[in-house]
């Protein structure tokens, strides 16, 4: 028998006023959907755009990708983004959570060269969207990678910090008097492994328990210097908001006796990103530290795989957010074991994983459909952090295509459901909710046999039509009454 337990937070509420019911977003809410730039854009080398590691691995290493194809084409947003923007206003979607391709805009990474081909496309979308009553959102980094800073070691390099600063300066420069609401990185979580695995995420590189590591360290310090460089050069005059975007799947301990396990999966999966940022202490929990140290130890290692924080990074880094921005798909079961090579980031969290065969399933083999999980998520984040404010910037669920999508009808309503628990009766303080997905498209190493969209998009179409499905019409109508509609109530 699984272990499940509701853990409630006592805590106050930083932003909505009581007296909705628990089925009612309240007032201020914000809802949208939400796309990433490789994944939707088509235009690879189109007008200036320089090459990116995605460009890379699904042009050289396909085999990777399940069938074989690429974000060459995609859903050719480059082109068609102003039908993007009619659905979204159709839908009623208030914001729209977008990515913004480093290579479309600095070709080859570094600043000294600006696409203006690229800086006229994001300037078309982003008025476009103001037009039509949409607030963009905007991530900075979405996994595309230009190959030349990959050429010169990719993330695991410090030195990325200081030419991802530069870049994040042009969006501002350019976007910064119309956007007001940015994301340093989407799910560091992820493309970390890319650095651990040779058969994985682009770019692919086989260092784990070592490159995975130096990742997390660079992006953290990208991330604060960021933040601080918007503060002192940008923030008085254009009063944006900064946040990074962090994803995890909750552990359920499988058992009484297995609650360790799973607190120290989200420390090492969860904290160590958020640790730094939202914590009183600016350092990684003490967890990991204290077991990746002795793990290098045992391996022989004469300083851990882990790079240790210094006093001037923790003050760096410390406090460096305006809210959490948060990816949420499904859980696991947790219990106490050791699976992994040797090093590796698995092996020293100590915690073997499984699911559950009575969630139902989705068409990912990583994505089981369990929406109590996202309350006990929220839960944990607030009394770890002091209740930030918490934007969910992704939520969604996987078919094999059709319009009429009653798995993905289904799945946001209970997700959402929960989370308006966690507002009303736990006082999480989440502010936001984008839907993953606004399209179909090229979902990473999946290609496109996996589809996440709220609408159709016809891949063997060179238009690339786009068609609403049943869950875009149940969204329009949650957006626009602003409350779960009662045919989804227990």
């Amino acid at each position: 028998m699984k272990f499940q337990t509701v853990c409630i937070v006592v805590i106050v509420t930083i932003g909505f006023a009581a007296g909705h019911d628990n089925t009612t977003f309240p007032d201020g809410f914000l809802l949208g959907a939400a796309t990433a730039s490789y994944q939707i854009e088509g235009g690879w080398n189109a007008d200036g755009k320089g090459v990116n590691i995605w460009d890379t691995l699904t042009h050289e290493r396909s085999i990777y990708v399940e069938d074989k194809y690429n974000g060459d084409l995609a859903d050719d947003s480059y082109n068609l983004y102003m039908e993007d923007v009619k659905h979204l206003k159709n839908m009623g979607a208030q914001l729209y959570r977008f990515s913004i391709s480093w290579a479309r805009i600095l070709p080859e990474g570094h600043d000294y060269k600006i696409n203006e081909a690229g800086i006229d496309y994001y300037n078309r979308l982003i008025n476009a969207l103001l037009d039509n009553g949409i607030e963009p959102i905007v991530t900075i980094y979405h996994w595309d990678l230009p190959q030349k800073l990959q050429d010169l070691g990719g993330w695991p390099n410090i030195v990325l910090a200081t030419y991802n600063e530069n870049y994040a300066r042009v969006l501002f420069k350019n976007f910064g008097d119309r956007v007001k609401l940015w994301i340093t990185f989407n799910e560091p979580r992820t493309f970390m492994a890319a650095y651990a695995s040779d058969t994985g995420m682009a770019p692919s590189i086989n260092t784990p328990g070592i490159g995975d590591y130096l990742t997390s360290r660079t992006v953290l310090t990208a991330h604060a210097n960021i933040y601080r460089m918007y503060e002192r050069e940008f923030k008085q005059q254009q009063k944006g908001k900064i946040g990074i975007s962090l994803w995890n799947v909750w552990c359920e301990p499988i058992s009484t006796n297995q609650v360790d396990a799973c607190e120290r999966y989200q420390q090492f999966h969860l904290g160590l990103r958020a640790h730094p940022i939202f914590s009183e202490s600016g350092n990684y929990p003490s967890v990991p530290v204290k077991r990746v140290d002795h793990n290098s130890r045992a391996e022989g290692l004469t300083s851990s795989r882990l790079p240790k924080i210094t006093p001037e990074e923790v003050n760096c880094r410390t406090g460096t957010y305006d809210f959490l921005g948060f990816n949420f798909y499904t859980s696991n079961l947790g219990k106490r074991g050791v699976t992994g090579g040797i090093p590796s980031k698995g092996r020293d969290t100590g915690a073997i994983l499984s699911q559950d065969a009575e969630w139902p399933e989705s068409a990912s083999s990583w994505l089981r459909v369990v929406p109590w999980a996202l309350r006990k998520q929220l839960n944990w984040i607030a009394n770890a952090y002091g209740n930030p404010p918490i934007f969910v910037t992704e939520n969604g669920y996987s078919d094999y295509g059709g319009l009429n999508d009653t798995s993905r009808v289904l799945y946001y309503s209970e997700y959402m459901k929960e989370m308006l628990k966690a507002i009303h009766i736990d006082g999480v303080n989440v502010f936001g909710y984008t839907a993953w997905s606004l399209l179909d498209n090229f979902e990473w190493l999946a290609g496109y046999t996996e589809r996440f969209g709220v609408c159709d998009v016809d891949f063997d179409d060179p238009n690339r039509p786009r068609i609403p499905k049943e869950s875009a019409k149940v969204l329009t109508e949650i957006f626009n009454t602003r409350k779960i509609p009662e045919r989804f109530l227990d």
